[in-house]
């Protein structure tokens, strides 16, 4: 079927949307937005579809219209670690914009959803016309680098519990009602921690033992923050 005018024009301002919605292209004029809108490509990803492996040469950047996608390494060992999980609204690989080595990591669906895909060679252009464009792209690679910072910090606590105990006292300062709702599943959940789904499994069975906090499907309801702080403080050896 022939895309009319009024279908055409009907995308083009659902495209507009969901770019205004982006940290990286909120504030932008209608204008801009419509160009950028232009030359974008949504995608429709099945839970489990990649969208690029390390190393590929880059296609361009790319923003969660829906669902979520797990953007990862893999070790040599074979151990997948798992960097952020990207949700609605959030855009990522822009740093792969500029690179030579094309894509730095691995991009997969965690859930169904769709992407869209702000192709390289024309948002180049545009960022060569609009340096304030860079530097909003500045600043979202910023936010992920700060993402990746507080990953860093985590990961060199000694254990599983400890990493899983910090993990538990910072999101529950902004927890409503000391109940955390998980942006993914348990096994990503384990990913984000460097652990197995087990290991992970018999850690929360443990706090849970300690009548410290429950366990739902897709929430951990905190019921002594108290106590998991001390128990976080203990394990540091800063008691």
């Amino acid at each position: 079927m022939v895309p009319t005018p009024r279908s055409t024009d009907l995308k083009l301002t659902g495209l507009m949307g969901s770019l205004r919605c982006c940290q990286l292209f909120s504030g932008l004029p209608p204008e801009d937005l419509a160009v950028i809108a232009a030359f974008t490509v949504s995608q429709t990803l099945a839970k489990g579809d990649y969208l690029f492996h390390e190393g590929e040469p880059a296609r361009g950047c790319y923003l969660v219209q829906s669902g979520a996608v797990n953007v990862h390494r893999v070790s040599a060992g074979g151990k997948e670690q798992v960097i952020h999980v990207f949700r609605s609204g959030e855009s990522f690989a822009e740093a792969s914009l500029a690179s030579p080595t094309g894509y730095p990591a691995n991009a997969r669906a965690v859930e169904a959803g769709t992407v869209l895909l702000i192709p390289k060679v024309p948002i180049l252009a545009l960022i060569a016309r609009r340096p304030d464009l860079a530097l909003r792209m500045l600043g979202s690679m910023s936010s992920h680098l700060r993402v990746l910072v507080g990953m860093l910090d985590d990961l060199t606590l000694k254990d599983v519990e400890t990493r899983l105990l910090n993990w538990l006292v910072k999101h529950s300062h902004t927890a409503a009602g000391g109940v955390i709702q998980l942006s993914g599943t348990k096994r990503v959940l384990a990913a984000e921690l460097g652990t197995s789904s087990e290991t992970l499994s018999r850690t929360l069975a443990r706090l849970r033992d300690q009548k410290t906090i429950t366990v739902g499907a897709r929430t951990i309801t905190v019921l002594d923050a108290p106590a998991l702080a001390a128990q976080l403080r203990r394990n540091l050896g800063e008691v």
